[in-house]
């Protein structure tokens, strides 16, 4: 395994990490309110970050997501190049693949994704009738990718279906999707049968991968806000950092964060290499809801009563580490899911 980023991931990540720092400021996410930031979004698409994502692959679009989750930068880029970006490259047909992806790449076309089991049932011919609660960033989406009750994956246009606002721990812009009879356009053409539940498994191993990689960013970003603060804020004559018990929480927290990243970058490789993932990407996204929970938390409370503030940048560190934790599924079940996983033998670990 190597997972030193190449000369174009690098760059790519640079220049992330420089229009995020620009434009993700405290200013800008308070006026954003938990709605999305069109300018910051038209921003990373002028620069061409989502369609290097097709070059770079999912371990580059990691790298992009830390920098996002640093700053809680308040825009779709996971979703749309997870379930957009590479389902279709990876699984669309050759006319979905020439029509969707230059608007994804240049931020026209958006896509979310709703996997949620059993929730949506196909009725008759590109039919679908069913009840999504929560979609990330639906608000924004002008696509999302349904699975139905038997794994097939779909596109549905948001102007074909309801879409009701909901708004939850972090701003994502989400909401509850609705279909009745609702047209949708199978991934993959009328060939997908025969890759069936493989397109499905990679999608939702590539969307765990992501939202964990996001999940690293968060708490690197806590992590940071931290240090500096206990750095500079005395107690008794003598920095905050002095002390021991502040040092170990710190320390604690480091080495959390550091094992999500790995796991996470491990997960990315196999799957930019062809390997099976789906082990890989489920002790990612286990890593990302333990660690980050407690991450997140120690962030909070290594700015004593600052943390309580809801102003504060830091709180926003908090929210979207819950945030993403409730997404990626609490620790206990990601775990029973992967030893599942092992038993069957389906998964390389």
């Amino acid at each position: 395994m190597d997972f030193t980023p190449t000369e174009e991931q690098t760059a790519a990540r640079d220049l992330a990490a420089r229009i995020f720092g620009d434009l993700s400021t405290h200013e800008r996410l308070t006026a954003a309110g938990t709605g999305s930031d069109a300018e910051l979004w038209k921003a990373l698409c002028e620069a061409g970050l989502p369609a290097a994502v097709e070059d770079i692959g999912l371990l580059g679009l990691v790298l992009l997501l830390e920098e996002q989750g640093r700053t809680t930068a308040q825009v779709p880029f996971a979703a749309s190049c997870v379930y957009g970006l590479l389902a279709v490259s990876a699984h669309g047909s050759a006319d979905q693949r020439e029509r969707l992806l230059p608007g994804i790449g240049d931020g026209t076309v958006v896509v979310t994704g709703a996997l949620s089991e059993d929730a949506v049932r196909a009725g008759g011919p590109g039919e679908l009738s069913g009840v999504v609660p929560v979609v990330p960033w639906l608000r924004d989406a002008t696509h999302v990718l349904v699975a139905d009750d038997e794994h097939r994956l779909w596109l549905v246009r948001t102007v074909d279906a309801r879409c009701d606002p909901v708004e939850l721990t972090a701003p994502w812009s989400a909401g509850r999707l609705t279909l009745d009879s609702t047209p949708g356009e199978r991934l993959g053409g009328p060939e997908a049968d025969v890759e069936g539940e493989r397109a499905y498994d990679d999608v939702l191993a590539t969307a765990r991968t992501a939202f964990a990689g996001l999940q690293a960013g968060v708490c690197a970003g806590s992590v940071a806000r931290a240090v500096a603060y206990t750095n500079t804020r005395e107690q008794f004559g003598r920095p905050l950092a002095t002390k021991q018990g502040v040092q170990l929480r710190a320390a604690d927290a480091y080495m959390d964060t550091e094992a999500i990243r790995v796991t996470v970058y491990e997960a990315a490789w196999r799957r930019d290499e062809g390997l099976d993932c789906a082990a890989h990407s489920l002790t990612a996204a286990w890593w990302a809801s333990e660690a980050g929970h407690r991450v997140v938390h120690a962030g909070q409370h290594l700015h004593g009563g600052m943390g309580a503030d809801l102003g504060h940048p830091v709180h926003r560190h908090f929210l979207w580490g819950r945030q993403l934790e409730a997404y990626l599924g609490c620790g206990s079940e990601v775990l029973q899911e992967l030893g599942e996983l092992i038993v069957r033998g389906e998964g390389e670990v």
